[in-house]
């Protein structure tokens, strides 16, 4: 996306949308938002440097506090994830072979997470800032952390990152635009990964990978249309749905070994929210200020 500094918000289900500017983000590229209620949320802008930047409100997008600035001239952040409105992870690329972790525990000061045990980065081994979901949360404590470039890894923490390891996965790697993009877990044993090559969006070979053991080990799944850069995962009392996005497109399926298609969009970011019975509703953004919204039914 272009740096315009500008966040937005609807209160009326995407009908209508307010747009923000964050004081001082003017030239920002915002990147990643977790938000939990209709006042509170933080933002991550990407870039080298001092671009780097995490930004929070209590107002509904009213005001915005800075409360972290990149200042390590190596460092590119990609991600932001939460436990909670007070505990929260952000990541940048490798600096020195290993990647930089940041974290907060009461929603206002940032401090780094020491990853000098943590498994080492691979020469020419990053994370991709597409989706702002290369670094997830799962359960009270748990995080997860993939790569690509030269490597397609999942990075896994049982304890909000203080300890990491590392697994290999079966997804497209070993050019600058290949690897993970993407994870969601369904819960603490079960999750799944997509990427590929985005440079080769048409390619279907390598770009999903299934968990049933908590990120340990990881295999292929059923091929998609094409490389995906975000994956999301939501469940209700009748059943579970995943839908994944890309450049090609967007798709979903309920039972990991039939995808259908849902359309041919160019999305890079996705989430999928559970309704009551067999309703799913999902959201989705693309370049040039696309946001689509579609409701989904389960069919039996």
């Amino acid at each position: 996306g272009e740096a315009t500094g500008l966040s937005s918000s609807t209160v009326d289900g995407g009908k209508t949308w307010n747009v923000m500017i964050v004081p001082g983000a003017e030239k920002l590229d915002f990147r990643d938002i977790e938000a939990f209620d209709a006042n509170t949320a933080y933002i991550l802008s990407i870039g080298n440097g001092e671009s780097s930047r995490i930004y929070k409100t209590v107002d509904g997008g009213v005001t915005w506090t800075n409360q972290f600035t990149n200042k390590n001239e190596k460092a590119f952040f990609d991600a932001i994830a939460c436990w909670d409105s007070k505990n929260c992870i952000a990541m940048s690329d490798p600096v020195d072979g290993k990647y930089v972790l940041i974290e907060t525990k009461d929603g206002a000061s940032w401090k780094p997470i020491d990853t000098s045990k943590m498994p080492a980065a691979k020469e020419g081994e990053a994370a991709f800032a597409a989706s702002g979901t290369c670094l997830i949360t799962q359960g009270k404590k748990n995080a997860f952390l993939v790569t690509g470039g030269n490597d397609a890894r999942v990075f896994r923490s049982p304890d909000r990152g203080k300890t990491w390891q590392v697994a290999d996965t079966p997804i497209t790697k070993g050019t600058a635009g290949s690897g993970i993009f993407s994870i969601a877990m369904f819960d603490k044993k079960n999750g799944v990964i997509v990427g590929g090559d985005y440079e080769k969006p048409e390619q279907q070979i390598s770009t999903v990978a299934f968990t049933k053991d908590g990120g340990k080990s990881w295999k292929a799944g059923p091929p998609l249309r094409g490389y995906r850069s975000a994956v999301s995962t939501a469940s209700n009392k009748v059943t579970q749905i995943l839908v994944v996005a890309g450049t090609n497109g967007s798709d979903k399926t309920i039972n990991q070994t039939l995808w259908n298609k849902l359309g041919d969009e160019n999305l890079n970011s996705i989430r999928v929210f559970a309704g009551p019975a067999y309703d799913f509703t999902i959201w989705a953004v693309g370049p040039a200020g696309l946001v689509v919204n579609s409701r989904t039914t389960i069919d039996f």
